[in-house]
């Protein structure tokens, strides 16, 4: 008997552990000493006493479950340890859409062939069929690809 206290109390400790440190090993760990002790009853009390043991893992396990699930990101604790701000940066640049097509620009950075591109006030990655274009001057959009456009340098009249 004490052995299926003792695994079923290392394995209440360690699901109750893992509402805090998720990560999914303590779980996991935590079920299977459960299904230890669930095991031990079965193996030491026969068929009623091991049925009452896996009752009890699955209602330990059911609780569990509803803690770290449902009430544990409604509480203060999660909220003070969650992040309510939303990052608003970007680590790419905007996809370019087919809007885009036929619009001029002008070239941020030097285009040999590929670089950085403003146009309508948005910066491209640029890819230029003209060969070397220099930074400020005029582009206008000849492609439109998936992740970059494809420019060609505009000559003044």
């Amino acid at each position: 008997m004490t052995l299926i206290i003792v695994l079923f109390a290392i394995g209440i400790f360690l699901l109750a552990l893992e509402v805090i440190v998720p990560g999914g090993v303590l779980g996991i760990v935590g079920g299977l000493s459960l299904l230890g002790g669930v095991l031990v009853a079965f193996d030491r009390f026969g068929p009623s006493g091991g049925a009452w043991a896996l009752a009890a893992g699955l209602l330990v396990t059911a609780v569990a479950l509803y803690l770290e699930f449902v009430l544990l990101p409604r509480s203060r604790l999660a909220k003070a340890l969650s992040l309510s701000a939303t990052v608003e940066g970007r680590s790419q640049p905007p996809v370019a859409d087919a809007s885009l097509l036929g619009r001029t620009g002008v070239a941020v950075t030097t285009l040999a062939p590929t670089g950085i591109v403003e146009c309508e006030g948005r910066r491209y990655e640029a890819f230029s069929r003209s060969g070397l274009i220099a930074a400020g001057a005029p582009v206008q959009v000849a492609v439109v690809e998936t992740f970059r456009i494809l420019v060609i340098a505009v000559r003044p009249p």
